[in-house]
Formats: structure tokens, sequence, C-alpha cells
């Protein structure tokens, strides 16, 4: 059974950091490409970044550029999302996702084969 588990969520003040988790539980999916996904209240599931798990290279939707930066720790099969000048509706749920076969500039519009379960980010003004 695979399992993607996120952490680092909390709360934080408007302008604040936070650096998220995403650890996968088993070998099956260590190199499957993995990506960054929020939820807010009330919205959709956007899209947030992605990367190339073997080659590191990154992708980002344009809400995320500049102020998100994915990176990974091969070694702790662990996934970062470090995140900057947090803004009030930043406020979601964030989650991590692993494709099989989607590459990194696709993640944000192929169905994800495994989801983590969330964790929640709360920015107060």
């Amino acid at each position: 059974q695979v399992q993607l588990v996120e952490s680092g969520g909390g709360l934080v003040q408007a302008g604040g950091s936070l650096r998220l988790s995403c650890v996968a539980s088993t070998v099956t999916v260590t190199r499957y490409n993995r990506a960054w996904f929020r939820q807010a209240p009330g919205k959709e599931r956007e899209f947030l970044a992605a990367i190339n798990w073997d080659r590191g290279s990154t992708y980002y939707a344009d809400s995320a550029k500049g102020r998100f930066t994915i990176s990974r720790d091969n070694a702790k099969n662990t996934m970062y999302l470090q995140m900057n000048s947090l803004k009030p509706e930043d406020t979601a749920v964030y989650y991590c996702a692993a494709s099989r076969s989607a590459t990194a500039q696709t993640m944000g519009i192929t169905p994800m084969d495994y989801w983590g379960k969330g964790t929640l980010v709360t920015v107060s003004s």
C-alpha cells in the first residue's frame, strides 16, 4: 500500500513562511514524479508545482512562481514545498501526489496515481 504523508502545515501570520514535506512510504513510488496541489475552502483543487524525481527539474503554476519552491531529497525520499511571503488567500489543504507516467510539465493536467491526505495551512491576516 503506497502512502504519501504530508507534514509541516499549521497556522502562520501573513508574510511568514512554512516548509511542507511529503514522504513516500514505499519503494514503489520512490522514483515517481511528484507534485503539490492545494484546495482552499469552497474551491477546486489547484496544481502548484511538480518535480521530476530523477532529474530534479521543476515546473510551477503561475500562482506559485516567485513565492513557492519545490525540491526533493532523494536520500530521504522526501519532497518539499517552501512557501514564503504567505498570504491569507494561501489558506488551504495542501496535498502531495505522485504519478507513474506524467512528466513534471503535465502533472497539473494528468490524473495522479497516488495522493496524500493533506496538511492544513492557515494564514492569518
